[in-house]
């Protein structure tokens, strides 16, 4: 283990801070609060589900993949039909320590193939209908119907729309220690201290998110600057340390968005070495975020949702790659998680466009989140209802 500061880890600089307008009553939830945690990880390229939870039992994965598809003896085993790709170690010790649900055949109708379109129905959580907010934002909002400081947090270079909320200003940032402000901002910065004085009532609305966004940025920088973990995340670890560290440091922060960034599973060529590196840095991370939590006594307290904007093709393409294809596996990790396989696992013959044929809605997963973890309405957020899945205790 090393014992050292996650600074080192940072690359990049910069944050931005996004905003919406009021809430409406009618978003207002009477559910619990809690001190639940979700955080949110998005393997953003498109992650190869079928060599990722690999069906090594199933003759047609190895027809349908004569080249790609992964030998029995190179798998961690899962069961007499499953194995992990030799790259997530780290996923495979939570699978045995029960920790680890695995979603089958997650998907949507009339699927897209488009990274950019996709990405958009998984961040709205309106496939085919569009929401100017994410499903994350959304959530936020029914959690406290009016503004609250540190209310979401997303680890990005950009915002994502996922997080964009009607009522609150998410906190975005890649390097902890360095908020870079937009000029409007920057304007505003020296009215702080000045009487409030507005022109209207738009003016007032921005310096109170203005604030809002100060007081955010301090907290993150107090938290990142006292963090220090003796646990070691990887090579990669998809910004979980900063998270981490807002966790350790008591934010109120209910919901976390991180990614795997730059469409880095978009793996069309030469997939085998690469995609078994990628998803050695997202299982390690994601592990050693399980790890600091145990650490810090609060792996009961956190959700940690994974998925991809869409899988591959069952079929291998000429260069030794998957294309653009559908249905995908989603997982969930932590200590409420009731480890094991969730919906039904889509047929690797019975195609559609050469494709599989999605089996599990995936915003019946996004329910699983919201009202199985946090208690919140899933319909409220996700515009209709989805049955949440059994996965926790």
């Amino acid at each position: 283990m090393q014992n050292y500061r996650r600074r080192q880890l940072l690359k990049g600089f910069g944050a931005s801070l996004g905003a919406g307008l009021l809430a409406p009553a009618s978003l207002a939830t009477a559910a619990a609060q809690s001190d639940r945690i979700l955080v949110a990880v998005e393997l953003s390229g498109g992650n190869d589900g079928l060599n990722s939870i690999v069906p090594y039992a199933d003759d047609a994965y190895y027809q349908a993949r004569p080249t790609l598809g992964l030998k029995p003896n190179t798998l961690l085993k899962m069961d007499d039909h499953f194995a992990m790709n030799p790259g997530m170690l780290g996923l495979h010790k939570l699978w045995q320590r029960g920790q680890l649900a695995v979603v089958h055949g997650c998907g949507y109708d009339q699927p897209s193939y488009s990274h950019f379109t996709s990405m958009a129905y998984l961040h709205s959580g309106v496939p085919h209908r569009g929401d100017e907010f994410g499903w994350m934002g959304r959530l936020a909002d029914a959690m406290a119907p009016s503004r609250q400081d540190n209310m979401l947090i997303n680890v990005a270079a950009t915002q994502s729309l996922a997080v964009k909320s009607r009522v609150h200003t998410p906190v975005v940032f890649d390097d902890p220690s360095r908020f870079q402000r937009d000029r409007w901002q920057a304007e505003l910065l020296t009215q702080r201290h000045a009487p409030a004085a507005f022109e209207n009532a738009n003016h007032q609305f921005l310096h109170a998110v203005d604030q809002s966004a100060a007081r955010s940025a301090a907290s993150v920088r107090a938290a990142w600057s006292a963090y220090q973990t003796p646990v070691d995340y990887g090579i990669a670890p998809i910004d979980l340390p900063k998270v981490a560290a807002c966790i350790a440091a008591g934010l109120p922060t209910q919901l976390y968005y991180v990614s795997f960034r730059n469409n880095a599973f978009d793996t069309h060529v030469a997939q085998p070495n690469l995609h078994r590196r990628l998803l050695s840095y997202a299982s390690d991370g994601i592990y050693g975020f399980i790890q600091d939590l145990d650490r810090l006594g609060l792996t009961n307290r956190v959700l940690v949702m994974v998925f991809s904007e869409f899988g591959r093709r069952v079929g291998e393409n000429a260069n030794q790659g998957s294309d653009h294809g559908t249905a995908n596996v989603m997982m969930f990790a932590g200590g409420g998680v009731n480890g094991g396989h969730y919906g039904k696992p889509p047929s690797l013959t019975d195609l559609k466009d050469d494709n599989l044929v999605h089996t599990t809605d995936f915003r019946r997963v996004y329910a699983t989140a919201i009202e199985g973890w946090l208690g919140v309405p899933a319909a409220q957020v996700l515009h209709d209802n989805f049955a949440p899945l059994p996965v926790f205790a």
